[in-house]
């Protein structure tokens, strides 16, 4: 963009293949209030080579990630080694953006985009992140940080987070990039960086673990707290009906129209 923001967004083959996850994002940008413009500035990082030949079908902007030695195809279950070494490889690549002088929108592709969210990001947060649990003050560290959002200026300082975050995976076997930057985020060295980190509201990015009700506020929501490929891409559709029916829905009668999520991620199935 214009100020040297792209919108990024990383893809493997199991979230690639025709009626997954990919799919449904694509098709958030297209439905959403003042989205659609930007697919032009998304790049779609591919981890192995189905997806990125089906990312050469579907958008424009593909990028080639490769990783020697590791294969990111297949599903990823989560924590497992592949699933680990795969976020933290993300977490390294986000570094090298960063140090290239791009800042960034990160979103996981298991989000969806109904409004353009660049409008209400802070404008004096260098490292702003979406969560699972937000307490209602953006500078409070007890804010529980969500990866698969986030919004990065680039400078000195966040290419030194971004380098200090990927080392702490040494201290923190076992553990993927999310928790151990729970664990890092109050770190005095990260003080010293003078890094001013926000957390995102879960009224406009919401999820599946805590979302606003009002489908009038919110700009993004992330298919979180749910395990398993054909649960997220379940509810993923579903989210993109609700948003169908609150737009075919007159405005004076929009307060009405709540979301139909979680269903097939709710926490007693995944307990069954």
């Amino acid at each position: 963009m214009a100020n040297d923001t792209v919108i990024l967004t990383t893809l493997n083959s199991a979230w690639a293949e025709t009626g997954s996850v990919v799919d449904v994002f694509l098709e958030s940008f297209r439905i959403g209030e003042d989205t659609r413009g930007l697919l032009d500035h998304l790049v779609i990082v591919s981890l192995d080579l189905a997806a990125h030949r089906r990312c050469e079908q579907i958008h424009t902007h593909c990028f080639a990630l490769a990783t020697d030695g590791v294969d990111f195809s297949g599903q990823k279950n989560f924590m497992s080694d592949g699933y680990l070494r795969m976020m933290w490889r993300r977490i390294d690549f986000l570094r090298l953006v960063l140090a290239k002088g791009y800042s960034f929108v990160f979103t996981d592709t298991d989000i969806v985009w109904f409004r353009n969210p660049l409008p209400h990001l802070y404008h004096d947060g260098d490292f702003q992140i979406a969560c699972d649990h937000f307490t209602g003050d953006p500078d409070d560290l007890s804010n529980s940080p969500n990866g698969g959002f986030a919004y990065v200026r680039s400078s000195a300082a966040t290419v030194e987070l971004y380098r200090f975050w990927y080392a702490a995976r040494e201290k923190h076997p076992g553990l993927h990039d999310q928790d151990v930057l729970n664990l890092i985020k109050r770190d005095p060295y990260l003080a010293q960086l003078g890094v001013r980190i926000r957390f995102l509201s879960t009224d406009l990015f919401g999820g599946l673990c805590e979302h606003g009700r009002s489908l009038s506020t919110v700009c993004t929501m992330h298919a979180n707290c749910c395990i398993g490929l054909r649960r997220k891409i379940d509810d993923l559709g579903l989210m993109l009906q609700d948003w169908r029916r609150f737009m075919a829905t007159p405005e004076t009668d929009r307060h009405f129209v709540t979301w139909s999520v979680p269903r097939n991620c709710s926490m007693k199935k995944l307990e069954r």
